[in-house]
C-alpha cells in the first residue's frame, strides 16, 4: 500500500491509496473503459479485450515486472482510478511505463498527479530500472499536465503504437529512478 498527497492547483490536498489491482476491480476498469477516458488511446476496448487486460492487470505480480493498482481517494476510500507501472523496452533500454485514468467526476483535482507520484515512489523503491517513462499524446494536454506536475522531464516527441495497429503522436517523458527524490 502506498499512499501520498499532492497539491492541486486549487489548494486542495487529494491524499490517495494505491491498492494493487485486484479481481474485484473488473467493475472500475469498465467505467475507466469509457469513450471520454480512451479518446487519445484509440477508443473503447471489446469486452474480451477488456477482461484480458483485467487477467493481465491481476496477473503482474510486482516483482521487478511491475504493478497495476487502483486510485482509491481518501478518506472517503472512493477507488477513482487506475495507475501502474511495466517493463518495456524503449530504445534498446529495459525501462518502466506507466499509465493511468481518472474517472470524470474526480479529475481536475490532482489525483492524477498524487498517483503518479505514488507510482514514481514504488518504481523506485524496487530499484530494478533507472527510469520510468510516460507516452501521452500531444494532444491529451491534462495527461502532459501529469507528467510536468509529478515530476517527469520531457524528454521529446515520439511515434507510439497503442493499441496495437493505433499509431499516436507522443510526448515521451522520463524519470530518473536512481535521482535522489
Amino acid at each position: 500500500m502506498s499512499e501520498i498527497s499532492a497539491m492541486s492547483a486549487r489548494g486542495n490536498a487529494p491524499l490517495v491509496r494505491l491498492d494493487p489491482w485486484a479481481e474485484t476491480d473488473l467493475d472500475l476498469l469498465r467505467r475507466i473503459n469509457a469513450p471520454e477516458m480512451t479518446e487519445h488511446l484509440g477508443g473503447p476496448e471489446t469486452e474480451e479485450k477488456l477482461l484480458d487486460r483485467h487477467r493481465r492487470y491481476v496477473g503482474i505480480d510486482g516483482e521487478g515486472t511491475g504493478q497495476m493498482f487502483s486510485v482509491v481517494l481518501l478518506p472517503e476510500l472512493q477507488r477513482v482510478g487506475v495507475i501502474g507501472y511495466w517493463e518495456r523496452v524503449w530504445r534498446d533500454e529495459t525501462v518502466y511505463e506507466t499509465g493511468w485514468g481518472v474517472l470524470p467526476e474526480f479529475q481536475g483535482r490532482g489525483i492524477a498527479v498524487a498517483a503518479a507520484l505514488a507510482v514514481v515512489a514504488r518504481a523506485r523503491a524496487e530499484r530494478a530500472h533507472r527510469y520510468l517513462h510516460a507516452y501521452p499524446s500531444v494532444d491529451h494536454p491534462a495527461s502532459n499536465a501529469v507528467c510536468r506536475k509529478a515530476g517527469f522531464r520531457f524528454v521529446a516527441e515520439c511515434d507510439f503504437e497503442y493499441p496495437l495497429g493505433n499509431a499516436i503522436r507522443c510526448n515521451d517523458w522520463r524519470v530518473d529512478l536512481t535521482a535522489n527524490p
